[in-house]
């Protein structure tokens, strides 16, 4: 791939923009393209094998069309079905994946008791069971599923109201008491969940750390690039693409927020 080309940053909606938040900070002078598969937001109800079909096949349009230097899957749901597939499948193109945060959890909770909040596909993925097998054997770990919260969070972003008992239903079953000991550490295994971490600790029933992955996927995406990294600025804006092609003034103001021009293509 052109050594040229932008950083893709991909996701099912509006969640990977905490991942592109950090990496600009860390990769000031990167070109960097976020694309969005919206058109089938929330990816975590679809079947498995129609989604990895649905992923290989949008993934191989985009590289052949944008031709990028790097890769970040910032989708735990997405990078944990398809990310092997999808390197297999390009194996000329460095790609960063995004997953549940089990390893540092499991060295940072003092009380053993850590829960990872997800979506229902990555809470049933074989991939998070053998994180937790590796790396989190020592600790009681539990998997929350939300069917809702990543659209909660898209909502909120968006300035539309979503409310504190809306919140606390989704997160309620992370919070265990054991043995006088309690959750301390609490794993936001999706993207769009550090968007709702400030209204998430208003609400909890007890201090946690809610474990944020945006600046360890960025990290890593710095250590990929290595002397590739850019050193001077790039003369093409940092782009926005949307599979719903969606026509929205109020998502252009979002997205501008971000440094990002929405730009229409054809899928």
């Amino acid at each position: 791939m052109a050594e040229s080309g932008p950083v893709l940053i991909f996701d099912s909606g509006l969640g990977g923009l905490t991942v592109l938040r950090e990496a600009r900070y860390l990769l000031p002078y990167e070109e960097l393209l976020y694309v969005a598969d919206d058109a089938a937001f929330p990816i975590g109800r679809w079947p498995e094998e129609e989604l990895k079909a649905r992923i290989l096949s949008l993934f191989g349009e985009l590289l052949s069309v944008h031709r990028p230097k790097a890769v970040v899957i910032a989708c735990n749901t997405a990078f944990t079905l398809a990310g092997d597939a999808l390197r297999q499948a390009h194996p000329s193109v460095p790609i960063v994946g995004t997953v549940p945060a089990i390893k540092p959890a499991a060295e940072r909770t003092s009380s053993g008791l850590v829960s990872v909040l997800a979506t229902p596909g990555t809470v049933r993925r074989a991939y998070t069971k053998g994180l937790i097998e590796s790396f989190a054997s020592q600790c009681h770990v539990r998997l929350v599923g939300s069917d809702v919260l990543a659209e909660l969070a898209e909502r909120h972003l968006r300035g539309e109201g979503v409310s504190d008992e809306a919140l606390r239903v989704e997160i309620a079953d992370c919070f265990l008491q054991r043995d006088g000991r309690r959750t301390d550490i609490v794993v936001l295994a999706c993207t769009h969940y550090p968007f709702l971490a400030n209204r998430f600790r208003k609400i909890a029933p007890w201090p946690v750390d809610w474990l944020d992955p945006a600046e360890a996927i960025a990290r890593q995406l710095v250590r990929v690039l290595g002397d590739r990294t850019a050193t001077a600025p790039s003369r093409e804006p940092d782009r926005a693409v949307f599979t719903s092609r969606p026509r929205d003034p109020g998502l252009e103001r979002l997205l501008a927020g971000f440094g990002l021009r929405l730009q229409a293509e054809r899928f």
